[in-house]
């Protein structure tokens, strides 16, 4: 496959290590024939990034130096040869940030987030981001025009939750815990409050607690002031009984306890905050198996909860404004990082302008 020729340079973020990006300017990506290159218009901080940047790496999404960031909406700006499907330059496009293979083992069960050769893509800090033909194919979508793009930069985070709470089976009616109220837990409470689902949401922080009430929780609990929050959170159930479910959007041990405690038997618990690896956590077998509690690991999105995302923004049941505090110009991406690190500005997400 003969790659398109491209002349010209680019500004974008380049990860060399931990704490260690730099705004630098690099050649702008050549193309495969069945590559597009996309001319990013909003690209968003997040979590994840925010752990890559950390630790300087990600054992299966990026090794350094590389391109980093993967939350993007933006425009066709060339494609090559053999792109099909109606891409065309000037084309307003939402590209995920991974594509399966749709033949291993786990793609033919029906598991396709599980693929084995699961490919990722990062780069969308950056003016121009080249887009790997598998994900042309399979999670690059049109964003129509009734979207912006500054909306249309959520699909990925939010296919992330969709599938989460499609995995818990959370139902109209319900009442389900949210435990972190970061830019995902609060993306779980927009989406479950509008559904009709009763929210109590566990955090740490006051700013956030705000927003977790703005956004539809109907009661708020501080686990710096208060601590252990079980108890509290289990005197606003039916009886005391527990939550129908609970959603752990942390990732560290304590939080995944209280999850397990906070349930009421019967109940499901989805541990959506991965803890770091090597991490062990106690758990009581009986409150498992003689109160029947099913615990559930969300891990990332499919082609299909993609569109079923972009569906949802497309209605208009999230916006991009309930979650963004800041836009900066690229240049200014090291210190976002640095004030995401600190906590300092009480950001939940950034829109990220090249």
């Amino acid at each position: 496959m003969k790659p398109l020729k491209r002349n010209g340079h680019m500004t974008a973020a380049v990860l060399y290590g931990s704490e260690d990006v730099k705004i630098e300017r690099v050649d702008i990506p050549r193309l495969g024939e069945e590559d597009v290159l996309v001319r990013v218009q909003v690209a968003l901080t997040c979590g994840t990034d925010l752990k890559v940047w950390r630790q300087g790496f990600h054992p299966r999404m990026i090794q350094p130096p590389a391109l980093f960031g993967h939350e993007l909406s933006g425009v066709v700006e060339e494609k090559g040869s053999a792109v099909i499907g109606g891409v065309h330059k000037g084309m307003r496009v939402v590209p995920s940030n991974s594509a399966p293979c749709n033949r291993c083992f786990y793609c033919l069960k029906g598991q396709p987030n599980l693929c084995e050769d699961l490919l990722f893509n990062n780069g969308a800090y950056a003016e121009f981001i080249r887009i790997p033909g598998r994900i042309v194919r399979e999670n690059m979508l049109e964003i129509p025009e009734t979207v912006s793009f500054l909306d249309a930069a959520m699909v990925e985070p939010l296919a992330c939750v969709l599938r989460g709470i499609h995995e818990t089976g959370i139902q109209p009616g319900d009442t389900t815990v949210v435990i972190g109220c970061g830019p995902i837990g609060l993306k779980f409470i927009r989406i479950l409050s509008a559904r009709h689902v009763r929210v109590v949401a566990v955090g740490k922080r006051a700013s956030q607690l705000d927003a977790a009430e703005r956004l539809g929780a109907v009661a708020t609990f501080d686990a710096s002031e208060r601590g252990n929050p079980v108890a509290l959170v289990r005197q606003l159930t039916d009886a005391g009984r527990g939550a129908d479910s609970v959603i752990e959007a942390v990732g560290r041990p304590e939080t995944w306890q209280w999850a397990i405690q906070m349930v009421r038997k019967g109940g499901s618990v989805n541990l959506f905050g991965g803890c770091p690896r090597g991490t062990l956590v106690k758990v009581d077998p009986a409150a498992l198996h003689y109160s029947e509690i099913t615990l559930k690991s969300t891990f990332h999105h499919t082609p299909q909860f993609i569109r079923k995302a972009l569906d949802t923004i497309v209605r208009g049941e999230i916006r991009a404004r309930d979650f963004i505090t800041g836009e900066v110009p690229l240049a200014e991406l090291p210190e976002v990082f640095q004030h995401m690190k600190n906590r300092t500005n009480g950001e939940l997400k950034t829109a990220v302008i090249p």
